[in-house]
């Protein structure tokens, strides 16, 4: 229950096979497993992903043609596909897995019939699925282009960069040390002070890597919830700079003792 699986198609009403493509015929009409033995009852395979519900009903969830491997983890881009269709507003939606800086990332492409914000539709999916399955980039279209059949062509969507939003320089030493860290870490060349970590290809393994880049140049550890709670850079630069300030107070109050023990 609740869990994916391919679907299969069996009965009396079964096709034979595909008209003169012997190979795809014994690819997808296979035995049937729980039929007698001896029985030549079989099994398509339909490539649909699906999944039992509470109430009985079958959940589609997408094609396993469209499985990819991000990070380690085996994603069915379906099952996002149907979260984001799923959302107030959001006329289509396709999620595919691209190459970037960063990485192997999902991008979702969406149409939407009312305005609605990418960091919105990040913030929804993320109370519904894993981390690991919420896309890091996204672009609203005006359509989807298609092809000659009428089906999306997702060859011809266009490549997505990395968003970095309307630019503004970052301000002071700690935002300009900052940006330099995320450069490195997410492989964009112009950072802006406004920009979100994850809407410019950044994910947990990341937030991991930033972490200790932050210690190893500013000297203090910051929780990773904290990180993941101030994803933009300026409020990022914030926080450092309030714990850089904890940090001092805390040393002088350690000299301040010393000094009065060494009084008496």
């Amino acid at each position: 229950m609740g869990v994916s699986g391919e679907l299969y198609v069996g009965g009396a009403g079964l096709a034979r096979g595909y008209l003169n493509r012997a190979e795809l015929t014994a690819e997808r009409f296979i035995a049937n497993p729980f039929a007698p033995k001896g029985s030549a009852e079989r099994l398509y395979r339909t490539g649909d992903m699906v999944r039992w519900r509470e109430d009985g009903q079958l959940e589609y969830l997408g094609r396993n043609d469209f499985q990819v491997k991000v990070r380690g983890y085996r994603i069915e881009l379906g099952e996002i596909e149907s979260a984001l269709q799923s959302q107030e507003g959001i006329a289509e939606a396709l999620v595919l897995a691209q190459d970037t800086a960063a990485g192997k990332q999902l991008v979702a492409y969406y149409r939407a019939e009312q305005s609605v914000s990418a960091d919105v539709l990040r913030q929804r999916l993320s109370e519904r699925l894993p981390e690991y399955m919420v896309p890091a980039y996204w672009m609203a279209l005006e359509g989807f282009p298609l092809t000659a059949n009428g089906k999306v062509d997702r060859k011809a969507l266009p490549p997505v960069e990395a968003q970095a939003g309307d630019y503004e320089a970052p301000q002071g030493e700690t935002e300009q040390a900052l940006a330099q860290l995320w450069q490195q870490l997410l492989g964009v060349e112009q950072i802006s002070r406004n920009a979100n970590f994850f809407m410019l290809g950044g994910h947990s393994l990341l937030v991991t890597k930033l972490k200790f880049s932050i210690r190893e140049n500013f000297g203090i550890d910051v929780l990773l919830s904290r990180l993941l709670q101030t994803a933009e850079l300026k409020r990022q630069a914030s926080l450092i700079d309030e714990l850089l300030v904890l940090s001092q107070n805390k040393c002088l109050a350690s000299e301040a003792e010393e000094v009065e023990e060494m009084s008496w």
